[in-house]
């Protein structure tokens, strides 16, 4: 059982799975990615393949495009030493953000078979398109918080933390803007963003849908007119919520969307597991379905060490270039405004 990181590059992480098969069979090692084991993540599956209603909306067709936002409000703490050697791109895309597209982006498995589940993974990271170092520079964003107040305390920037580099070109922010290249998500942008310091803590799945073909209602009755979207909150809230377009109570026919949630703690009354309490359950059983295979890893490395080397060799002249309790980079905001889109975001009792 091990825990990433799973290397820093392709290169080591193909070294590392070099020694881990040199000792054991993949069927005997279990890469923990944490994320895996969240109830809503492990419920995306469940959602999507035990639902016959929404398989046919689930493509290039109906959907417009995707958001993953995996935010922190901490920093990075007591840890500035190993992040120094991370960074948001290693720490956080690389696993848990691309784990939480590939669960999105799937095809339907054959059956409920670890292996099966894993392959239709991998299928979703080798069809994703390779960047180009034009894509680079146009998709992807970089940033680094300099220091803030957080909830009345004054925080230090990024450069000021203990064990990190007083001139670090780490990046404590990270946002991409991936496709998958293949029939069912052809053109369909899937968005991600991770960082710390930011404005609050939260893990959401944003899936936009594209508008309805012809507009019948006057524009005086759908002032408030937005698409429909299915958000998949995995923390703090856990929840699905669809949100339609409905009829206001009253005498004229005036729209405004609405939320139809189905609510973890308002639905069971039992405590959820902790993600690792279901993990080492998983370990023990032997079940695999939850724990990242090699070619899994590498692929992911495959595809972002585009980026990991363009980011490593050219220094950001920019950092420190958000502040604390933001939500992040102004570039960050352009990289989905260009294409007519904006973060999304769920008010978590926050002012």
């Amino acid at each position: 059982v091990i825990e990433k990181p799973f290397g820093r590059d392709l290169e080591t992480a193909k070294e590392l799975n070099c020694i881990l098969t040199g000792i054991f069979t993949e069927k005997q090692i279990y890469r923990i990615d944490h994320y895996l084991g969240k109830e809503t993540v492990q419920n995306i599956m469940a959602f999507r393949f035990a639902n016959s209603f929404l398989e046919p909306l689930w493509n290039r067709t109906y959907i417009d495009h995707v958001q993953i936002s995996v935010t922190e409000q901490l920093g990075v703490g007591d840890r500035g030493g190993y992040y120094e050697s991370a960074g948001a791109l290693r720490d956080m895309i690389q696993n848990h953000l691309l784990q939480l597209l590939c669960l999105i982006g799937m095809e339907t498995p054959v059956n409920f078979d670890a292996d099966e589940i894993r392959n239709k993974k991998v299928d979703v990271l080798k069809a994703m398109r390779p960047f180009s170092p034009e894509d680079i520079r146009f998709s992807t964003v970089r940033g680094q918080y300099t220091k803030g107040w957080v909830e009345g305390k004054e925080v230090p920037g990024y450069r000021h933390e203990t064990g990190v580099d007083p001139d670090s070109n780490t990046e404590t922010f990270a946002a991409i803007k991936f496709f998958v290249d293949n029939w069912r998500w052809q053109g369909v942008p899937f968005y991600v963003r991770t960082g710390k310091r930011l404005f609050q803590t939260s893990s959401l799945i944003t899936i936009q849908f594209k508008d309805v073909p012809h507009h019948i209602f006057p524009a005086a009755v759908t002032e408030h007119w937005q698409q429909n979207r299915l958000i998949i909150s995995i923390q703090p809230e856990m929840s699905i919520r669809l949100q339609v377009q409905a009829k206001r109570p009253g005498l004229d026919m005036v729209l405004n969307p609405v939320d139809m949630v189905f609510d973890y703690k308002g639905t069971y009354s039992t405590e959820t597991p902790e993600a690792y309490e279901t993990l080492l359950l998983d370990v023990m059983t032997g079940d695999q379905s939850q724990f990242m295979r090699a070619d899994q890893v590498e692929s992911a490395w495959e595809l972002l060490m585009p980026v990991v080397n363009s980011w490593a060799n050219k220094k950001s002249l920019s950092f420190p270039n958000y502040t604390a309790d933001s939500w992040g980079p102004e570039d960050a905001e352009a990289l989905i405004a260009r294409d007519g889109f904006h973060w999304f975001t769920l008010p978590l009792n926050k002012d």
